[in-house]
């Protein structure tokens, strides 16, 4: 009896042991090269760790974790979407702090003759992410209504609504529009697609991503290593490698 109790005992201490290396990752799309990278880093130096991360836009990202999504790390692209959760008692606000910084630019063909916001009226399909959920989306509306061209642009339907930012930047490198709003990040991926314009950054509030740790996620030995491995040198290298501005 003994012997069969110290065994269940084991079975027991090692399901909690495994689940405690793994690690639910909620990640902003645009983050998700630089992230597959970091992830592929931390793993060769914590063997353990099983890291499942899940890239979609903040909005989506925030209303999965809303609704039970397992999630122990959190990353947007835009504030807002942070202080949701944080006031909705899922990420701890202790540790919600913005790690990284990015930039809105303009994409389309190099033969494109635009060079500012005011140029895109003369275009007939510009994609941008949805401005209810993807930040990217938030940011360009918030420019384009600065300069007073969005509600034309919206009348005329001449918005083609992306799910996230990589899909707006898909569209563009396929030619399926005449281009795109986008991050220098995203931009920097693009096959045929080339920055056409950087939109001022007076008329958009700054790309700013904040990081968090959720309730599951601070009691998370794994996650709480990772959390803390994103603000190493190391880390900071890879984000600034694939053209993000790591917060000092």
């Amino acid at each position: 009896m003994k012997t069969v109790l110290t065994i269940v005992l084991i079975q027991f201490f090692s399901i909690v042991t495994a689940h405690a290396q793994t690690v639910h990752l909620s990640v902003a799309a645009s983050m998700t090269d630089a992230f597959k990278e970091i992830i592929s880093v931390f793993a060769t130096q914590h063997p353990k760790a099983e890291l499942l991360p899940n890239f979609a836009s903040s909005g989506s990202l925030a209303k999965q974790i809303e609704q039970g999504a397992p999630a122990d790390f959190y990353v947007s692209a835009n504030p807002k979407w942070m202080k949701y959760l944080v006031e909705k008692k899922i990420i701890t606000p202790e540790s919600s702090h913005i790690f990284a910084y990015n930039k809105l630019v303009f994409v389309g063909d190099k033969n494109l003759a635009v060079s500012s916001l005011k140029s895109l009226l003369g275009l007939q399909r510009i994609a941008l992410g949805s401005p209810g959920s993807v930040p990217a989306g938030q940011y360009a509306k918030q420019a384009m209504e600065k300069v007073g061209i969005y509600a034309e642009l919206a009348e005329k339907k001449k918005l083609i609504m992306a799910k996230d930012v990589r899909q707006a930047l898909m569209y563009a490198d396929r030619g399926e529009v005449d281009g795109a709003f986008v991050y220098t990040t995203d931009a920097m991926l693009a096959g045929n697609a080339k920055i056409l314009f950087t939109v001022p950054q007076d008329l958009y509030d700054q790309v700013a991503y904040p990081m968090g740790l959720t309730r599951s996620g601070a009691d998370n030995t794994m996650a709480k290593a990772f959390y803390q491995y994103m603000g190493t040198p190391e880390a900071k290298q890879i984000l600034t490698k694939y053209g993000f501005e790591p917060a000092h």
